[in-house]
């Protein structure tokens, strides 16, 4: 289920980026009629950058189109496909996160005061989340021995560090990817400026100009998606160091259960 809801958010996130560029690209044939228009109009005036007007996001749309809308698009999308894995991750891993201190109670009045482990197995059964998942597999063989239980805790573990750090290298590739894809729209610009030289045989300003914006357009929002992407996965990172570090004090106190029931048997 959790995983339709997140293809299914992708796939909104996606046509929603779809609709943004059919929009982008209208609004781009159009303003370049009216550029055409007005210097048709007024050969003989100095040629003159409109100051973008509607707040941020018409400045936004308007270096979009100008930084080359359909190379800009792969850099639109790999932000996208990054925050859809960020949030997917962002989704799980709070709902991983649980009142432990009230799971380890409950699990220790069950097996100390009730002597009751199949309670305890239900509680855990019932209870969401990685530290819920560990003690289950570690009270579920606790007729096996203190020694194995332990080892079983230890082992999954590791098995729900792993589950919780799945797409991080999804994550990591786009986080890499934005910048490349910017940089390598400055060398595209840079080309499209020296073919430009060549054409005209001149070196001027106005010949180089169109080539050199696109240029830094596209590498500043190469590295905008890039920070964008650094600065959810670092909140991820954090976030799954929290829960690890939940674990880890959970599942010592589930041995020191497992301690004294030991203990009370012999």
């Amino acid at each position: 289920m959790k995983k339709f809801i997140a293809l299914f958010a992708l796939a909104g996130v996606l046509s929603f980026g779809a609709f943004a560029q059919d929009e982008t690209a209208a609004a781009a044939t159009q303003d370049s009629t009216i550029v055409t228009e007005a210097v048709e109009a007024a050969p003989e005036a100095a040629p003159a950058e409109a100051e973008p007007t509607g707040g941020l996001y018409k400045a936004l749309k308007i270096k979009f189109i100008e930084g080359d809308a359909g190379f800009m698009s792969f850099v639109a999308l790999a932000l996208i496909l990054g925050l859809a894995f960020c949030i997917e991750r962002i989704i799980y891993l709070n709902l991983s996160s649980v009142d432990n201190k009230a799971l380890l109670d409950k699990v220790e009045k069950a097996l100390l005061e009730e002597k009751n482990v199949e309670k305890a197995l239900e509680i855990c059964k019932n209870t969401r989340g990685p530290v819920a998942s560990i003690f289950y597999q570690g009270i579920s063989r606790l007729d096996q021995g203190v020694e194995v239980a332990e080892k079983s805790i230890i082992s999954y573990g590791g098995v729900q560090t792993g589950l919780m750090e799945r797409n991080f290298p999804w994550i990591s590739l786009f986080i890499s990817l934005s910048p490349s894809l910017g940089f390598l729209g400055t060398v595209i610009g840079m080309i499209q400026a020296f073919d430009k030289i060549q054409q005209v045989g001149d070196i001027s300003p106005t010949v180089v100009a169109g080539g050199m914006k696109v240029a830094l357009i596209t590498t500043v929002f190469g590295l905008i998606a890039a920070m964008i992407l650094q600065v959810f996965f670092n909140y991820i990172m954090s976030k799954v160091d929290s829960i690890v570090g939940e674990m880890e004090d959970a599942s010592i106190s589930l041995l020191d259960i497992f301690a004294k029931m030991d203990l009370e048997s012999k």
